[in-house]
């Protein structure tokens, strides 16, 4: 029930949907569109434009604080690497989440984070993705993008909150980025220009 609660939150918080319409439709019910660049904000759209800017400010800087480290992750950092069959399958993942480039003085340019407990859903012409464990959980939904990629959409939750702010009420909360299959069952998700922290974020989905 907990899973299905989260879904329906995730499209409500997209869509602009009232929590009790979504909870009337059942945890399946689509968005309004499944298109996505309908439903970015200018920011949103124009961060992703920037990703490999991103991607070729983050990278060099995470390598020479931690090379061994980012040689050890093999293809999820490689910006040019992506199989085909993009979006993942519904179910259980475990995530790991590493912050490449720090967004200012004082923070670390390489921080790796332990596994934490993550779930993909159907939801009709979409899937929704939510990090259910950690302090810091994304949660939104996954739109087919050709066969290279998916887009993700969503917002953060912090700390103990339960339900996720409406997409486009808070910048600093809003949240894009694109997802890539970069083995036979490892796929990730990368978020350029997060608001906090760092200056790209990779989060790695492995089937649980």
């Amino acid at each position: 029930m907990m899973k299905a609660m989260a879904s329906i939150a995730a499209i409500a918080a997209l869509c602009g949907c009232s929590q009790a319409q979504r909870i009337a439709a059942g945890p399946t019910a689509a968005p309004a569109t499944a298109d996505w660049r309908a439903m970015a904000t200018p920011a949103d759209r124009a961060r992703l434009r920037g990703w490999r800017d991103a991607w070729m400010s983050a990278l060099p800087a995470a390598t020479a604080a931690d090379a061994n480290k980012v040689r050890a992750q093999g293809a999820l950092f490689n910006p040019d690497f992506a199989l085909a069959r993009s979006m993942p399958p519904s179910g259980d993942y475990r995530c790991r989440v590493f912050k490449l480039g720090a967004k200012q003085t004082g923070l670390l340019d390489y921080v790796e984070y332990p596994y934490f407990a993550c779930r993909i859903d159907d939801e009709g012409d979409v899937r929704s993705f939510y990090k259910q464990t950690g302090s810091q959980r994304p949660v939104g939904l996954l739109f087919a993008d050709g066969d290279a990629r998916a887009i993700f959409l969503g917002t953060l939750l912090l700390g103990d909150e339960r339900a996720p702010l409406q997409y486009g009420q808070d910048a600093q909360r809003d949240m894009i980025g694109y997802v890539q299959r970069v083995g036979d069952e490892r796929w990730r998700l990368v978020l350029p220009s997060p608001a906090f922290e760092s200056q790209l974020d990779v989060i790695e989905l492995i089937p649980a």
